[in-house]
């Protein structure tokens, strides 16, 4: 896999959502850091359409699953029913048995319904009935979450929260990519007729090169700077020891889009706003945005 490969993917999801580069590198950054991704924006902005363009693009198994208040565990991870020809127990597996899951609209699901996903997030593997199954290889979630002001919602625990390498927040297209798209709307592409970039060997290839981006001590020193100074300052929460594992990782994806096979500061600062402010914020997202950039601001990288 070359960087024309990635150039080729980044230029077919830019069809999908039109003019919103930095989103979809952001994207692509957490699955090639092997995380999983929350889309948190107003209902219509495309994290639908994104999640969907991913999994054809990648060449992905995939099932978007409508998050409601009434969904039960059972609907996302499957279900053991007993068959009198065979007299015992088989069971039926979820739909998170796909490589990629999209949560859609997850926080309007119960508490003990989102639950259900923490196993197979942390892990790669669900338990039903006291019997663990594994999950494909590769395996990602990506959900929506609609702001947690709007009516119906049910917000994320700190513990889910955390399980998402990194949160995005899509925006309103610009001037002059709504008209593009507003013209180009009967033309544009459907999804499902994308074709697929690369293999998921291919993928699976491209994760373990992400692992291998070095970084320097003095780089190393600067994340956990960022780190510690989000566990002194009074607002929000300060962030787990995860969170810097996936900082890092993030931080190697990025470099890696970039052509680059070492980490730089400017690749910590591209993604850190993405990894830290679902964690750090204690109530709104304004909030947690405006930590993240105090913290930024107050840390300068000495390499």
């Amino acid at each position: 896999m070359t960087q024309q490969n990635l150039s080729q993917i980044i230029k077919q999801l830019e069809m999908v959502l039109l003019g919103k580069p930095d989103q979809i590198k952001l994207a692509l950054t957490c699955i090639l850091a092997k995380g999983h991704l929350l889309i948190e924006d107003l209902p219509g902005m495309g994290k639908t359409s994104l999640s969907h363009g991913i999994a054809q693009t990648l060449g992905l198994s995939y099932q978007r699953v409508q998050f409601t208040s009434d969904m039960l565990p059972a609907d996302i991870l499957g279900v053991s029913i007993f068959d009198s020809e065979q007299s015992q127990f088989i069971f039926h597996p979820g739909p998170i048995f796909k490589q990629m899951i999209l949560a859609d609209e997850i926080n309007r699901a119960s508490p003990k319904t989102q639950s259900a996903l923490l196993e197979a997030m942390a892990e790669h593997q669900i338990t039903v009935d006291g019997v663990t199954h594994p999950l494909p290889n590769p395996f990602f979630v990506i959900a929506t979450q609609n702001p947690s002001e709007q009516s119906g919602t049910f917000p994320l625990p700190e513990s889910q929260l955390d399980r998402f390498m990194m949160r995005l927040s899509i925006g309103y297209p610009s001037a002059d990519a709504e008209l593009e798209m507003l013209k180009s709307h009967v033309q544009s592409p459907q999804i499902t007729t994308l074709p697929q970039c690369i293999t998921q060997l291919e993928l699976i290839e491209l994760q373990q090169m992400v692992d291998k981006v070095s970084a320097s001590d003095a780089l190393l020193g600067y994340i956990l700077a960022l780190v510690d100074a989000s566990r002194v300052q009074k607002e929000g929460f300060g962030l787990s020891p995860r969170a810097s594992k996936a900082l890092l990782q993030a931080a190697k994806a990025w470099a890696f889009i970039q052509g680059r096979t070492y980490l730089v500061p400017e690749d910590v600062q591209a993604v850190f706003s993405s990894v830290a402010e679902h964690r750090i914020r204690s109530s709104s997202q304004q909030q947690g945005e405006a930590i993240s950039q105090k913290i930024l601001s107050s840390i300068n990288p000495i390499l």
